[in-house]
């Protein structure tokens, strides 16, 4: 049977589940929880989304993510293929991680965003240690929400789904609390588990428009190391050029919606695994290397 097509749209806030195949375990231990939360973070840091909510069970979790302007699929895709490979690799095993795809619904108003956080932070009840104290599960937002947690992977946005109940943090913090505790409507729990439908949400948000061209990517990236030119992005094998062509290519992923088979067509004589390779590459320079730090937003300001 043909796959139903991802309803979509770049400027959208979405409710993602993501859910094991069959019987599987999908986080057996700890361990495994945390190493998916750092491949959520190392794409967050590459494509520039926004996470409002989350929780991570043991077969299944739950995310709020605003696309700010990327392609939900391309960051969600390679986020639990990661995954996929660590989980077969530490526990020796082989086939499918996840069952089929990751599912979807676009969040249609602010009163479905704010009760969908709400139950998605509500999971844990079904945890015997958590049941009377969901708010110190370590692997879902709501303890970050209500300040009894830092945010230890750095990727939450709670404000703003705080801010729909108050601008004053401390009253907002105590209003949410008590609206997760009256998250008990049935009708709700079919759309957190993808029963119901969504349609698009759009608010006042700014989004990132990722329509920059790949050419601009080239010849910012030349400017800004100074010491080489945009047609060395199609010269292979170059000693002073990997560090530029990795730059780029990781650029091209995060800011003008590229896959890694676009990237290929683009640049003529290079493979889908070395485009994978370069941009971790050019994701660590960016980390790690003092002078290529602000790239990111240093790019933005320049196409603006």
């Amino acid at each position: 049977m043909p796959r139903t097509a991802r309803q979509k749209s770049f400027d959208s806030i979405y409710h993602v589940m993501i859910k094991s195949v069959g019987d599987t375990i999908l986080y057996k231990e700890d361990e495994d929880k945390d190493n998916f939360m750092k491949f959520l973070k190392r794409y967050k840091e590459i494509f520039l989304f926004k996470i409002y909510a989350y929780c991570l069970m043991d077969n299944h979790a739950h995310f709020i993510i605003d696309s700010n302007g990327a392609d939900i699929s391309k960051f969600m895709h390679v986020i639990n293929q990661c995954y996929a490979q660590y989980y077969n690799k530490k526990y020796d095993r082989h086939g499918h991680v996840f069952a089929d795809r990751f599912k979807s619904i676009i969040v249609d108003d602010n009163a479905y965003l704010v009760t969908l956080s709400g139950y998605i932070h509500k999971n844990p009840e079904d945890i015997k240690k958590f049941h009377e104290k969901i708010q110190e599960y370590p692997f879902s937002s709501l303890g970050i929400y209500l300040g009894l947690f830092k945010d230890k992977y750095n990727i939450l946005d709670p404000y703003f789904v705080l801010t729909q109940f108050s601008y004053d943090i401390k009253r907002a913090r105590e209003l949410y609390i008590k609206f997760v505790g009256k998250c008990n409507d049935p009708k709700m729990k079919e759309i957190v588990e993808f029963e119901g439908d969504g349609s698009e949400y759009r608010s006042e948000r700014k989004i990132l428009v990722r329509d920059f061209a790949p050419q601009k990517v080239l010849e910012f990236v030349a400017n800004y190391a100074k010491t080489i030119t945009p047609d060395m992005f199609h010269v292979k094998g170059k000693k002073d050029s990997k560090d530029y062509r990795a730059l780029c290519i990781f650029l091209m992923r995060s800011l003008c919606n590229l896959s890694c088979k676009e990237i290929c067509a683009f640049a003529g004589n290079i493979t889908a695994s070395q485009v994978s390779h370069l941009c971790a590459y050019g994701f660590s320079l960016f980390k790690n290397n003092e002078k290529y730090k602000n790239i990111i937003s240093d790019f933005i300001k320049s196409a603006c």
